[in-house]
């Protein structure tokens, strides 16, 4: 399960407590090969555009409300094609980071993904089916 990134747990409380205004941003979903810990120092994202990586863009729609303390992928969230490899040999992709940019920005959150995948060859289709992204308050 995901957790918030020590960022927007400062902005969420700067805005809850007055001392700031956070507007929701377009939510951007990221790929890394590490978890990249609360602080964003541990990403290893593949490099935007290195064989047609790149994040992709939600809406609301695509989340579902949250209940418990977190939320998950209400849609099918999908990648473009590859036409390169995103990780070399056997390194796997083994975490989301949810970000407030197309490039760069600042991390949002970030999670483990249920099941690691690889992009090691033009071609593949990586999707995330309902509910495998998941992120809760810690």
């Amino acid at each position: 399960m995901g957790s918030f990134s020590n960022f927007l747990e400062l902005e969420i409380l700067d805005h809850l407590f007055g001392n700031g205004v956070y507007n929701p941003p377009t939510i951007y979903v990221g790929l890394s090969t590490a978890d990249p810990t609360d602080d964003g120092t541990g990403l290893a994202e593949p490099t935007i555009a290195t064989g047609g990586y790149a994040r992709i863009a939600t809406s609301g729609d695509d989340w579902d409300d949250a209940a418990d303390g977190a939320l998950s992928n209400a849609e099918i969230l999908a990648f473009p094609e590859s036409t390169d490899a995103w990780s070399t040999g056997a390194t796997e992709l083994t975490h989301f980071a949810l970000f407030d940019a197309a490039t760069a920005g600042n991390m949002l959150a970030h999670g483990a993904l249920t099941v690691p995948r690889i992009v090691n060859a033009s071609g593949i289709l990586l999707r995330f089916p309902v509910g495998e992204l998941d992120v809760s308050l810690d």
